[in-house]
């Protein structure tokens, strides 16, 4: 699994990956409160199983996102590393190898390339010694989390973690309580061209579908550099977009600029979706391949990553079907009527402010 990771290093790899460039640092720490998570390891023994890990199990997870959260790795990061000590060892820190590495011990199963079997052997060690490797993969966070996994074990099958994801994802949140679990990446540039570059590439990919009239074409046209007259989307938006296809492995988008298609259905002429150009609001028609409502745990999830990111003078539809639902919450982002068969975001149209992102986009 390649050589020993130096120690060390990892400072100066930190230092480079979270401030070296002009984004919020992919899993470092930053304005934001989800930038790490941490996990009650005295509570985790007697917590309720979670997905049938329960026990040694969460506390070896506990063990795994502290070390995360020690190194300001974010929530998305620790949910990769327990994925991976998932598909590993089942959340057990086991004293064999197997067929392909004999000498392969721990969480992690970490060959004696990795460190000393008492390092090995030590779930804090053994996840420091993942963590600092995950970092050192370009894009960690742009790829899918099997992907970012095996970079780092170099499995012999690149998609053998993808089914413990979902898993891992409900024992980080369950173990992080409602503090930090809605963490998500929030890495992104404001650079338009290069936001609607990435989502080409999860368009074509599958992993971002639409609807009739097609929207996905004006994300293509930015990515090529074209401007099409009346088609724009707010880089805000792209930013929104892509905080989003971060956060979920499936996303589907319904509207964005209804004034290059020419619908005006709800709000007609006074959209977000229409004025000044239109491109300011998009529609999420479903998460993981699940209709939304707004209220549902997925769009939950994604509102809760949103809120404090908001530019002002932003706003979330929607806010009848979350009180209905007892959703209710303080927000820092307005809120207001919509139909329940979405979940709708909007900048201000007629405004500059910039996302809340901590990077100064």
């Amino acid at each position: 699994m390649g050589k020993r990771a130096a120690q060390a290093a990892v400072v100066l790899v930190l230092v480079v990956l979270f401030t070296g460039f002009l984004i919020l640092g992919g899993g470092g720490p930053g304005e934001n409160a989800c930038a790490a998570v941490t996990a009650d390891t005295a509570s985790a023994g007697s917590a309720d199983a979670v997905e049938g890990y329960s026990g040694d199990q969460l506390v070896n997870a506990a063990a795994i996102m502290n070390a995360g959260a020690a190194l300001g790795v974010n929530a998305k990061g620790q949910t990769i590393a327990v994925m991976t000590a998932m598909g590993e060892s089942t959340l057990r820190n086991i004293e064999y190898g197997d067929l392909a590495g004999p000498d392969s011990r721990g969480l992690f199963q970490q060959r004696d390339t990795w460190g000393t079997l008492a390092e090995r052997m030590n779930p804090t060690t053994a996840a420091t010694f993942f963590y600092n490797r995950l970092v050192k993969v370009p894009n960690w966070e742009g790829l899918a989390p099997t992907e970012a996994a095996h970079r780092v074990q170099i499995n012999a099958d690149p998609n053998h973690y993808t089914r413990f994801y979902d898993a891992a994802e409900k024992v980080v949140t369950t173990l992080a309580g409602s503090g930090g679990a809605a963490c998500a990446s929030t890495s992104v540039s404001g650079d338009a061209q290069g936001l609607a570059k990435g989502l080409v590439e999860k368009i074509d990919a599958g992993k971002i579908t639409g609807l009739s009239p097609d929207h996905l074409r004006e994300i293509r046209w930015i990515a090529e550099g074209q401007v099409v007259p009346n088609c724009g989307i707010d880089t805000r938006i792209l930013q929104v977009i892509t905080i989003t296809t971060n956060t979920f492995e499936q996303v589907g988008i319904s509207d964005i600029n209804r004034l290059c298609t020419g619908q005006r259905p709800g709000a007609g002429a006074s959209s977000m979706h229409v004025v000044n150009g239109g491109g300011h609001a998009v529609d999420f028609y479903s998460l993981e391949r699940i209709p939304v409502t707004g209220a549902d745990p997925n769009s939950m999830k994604l509102l809760k990553i949103l809120d404090p990111l908001m530019a002002d003078g932003s706003g979330f539809g929607q806010s009848q079907c979350r009180a209905a639902a007892g959703l209710t919450f303080p927000m820092q982002t307005p809120e207001f009527s919509d139909g329940c068969n979405h979940f709708h975001l909007q900048v201000d149209g007629f405004g500059n402010q910039p996302m809340k992102l901590g990077n100064g986009s």
